[in-house]
């Protein structure tokens, strides 16, 4: 599978994309595709907190707290997509 690797400007590793076409068979997932779930938490958190630096400036960036607040929910669907059941509120007990 050739993969294309692109490094963000603030990222601590590069973001690997399979290239189009070179797609690996269904369940079967590569190591360098999945993603490291401490550095998607910190992504989630981060975003949040700019969320909220946001949303707490005097002129109040309603859409960038949007989108900030779309990446952190992004990033935690990603967690639950790679380790399902292992949140703390995903037992489905109260």
């Amino acid at each position: 599978m050739t993969t294309v690797s692109t490094e963000a400007g603030r990222c601590a590793a590069p973001t690997i994309y399979p290239t189009q076409g070179n797609t690996s068979p269904a369940g079967v997932r590569n190591i360098a595709e999945t993603p490291d779930p401490i550095q998607t938490h910190a992504r989630a958190v981060n975003s949040l907190r700019m969320a909220l630096h946001y949303l707490n400036q005097a002129e109040t960036n309603v859409p960038g707290a949007g989108r900030k607040a779309v990446q952190a929910l992004a990033a935690i669907n990603q967690l639950r997509a790679v380790h399902p059941g292992q949140a703390a509120n995903d037992s489905g007990r109260a």
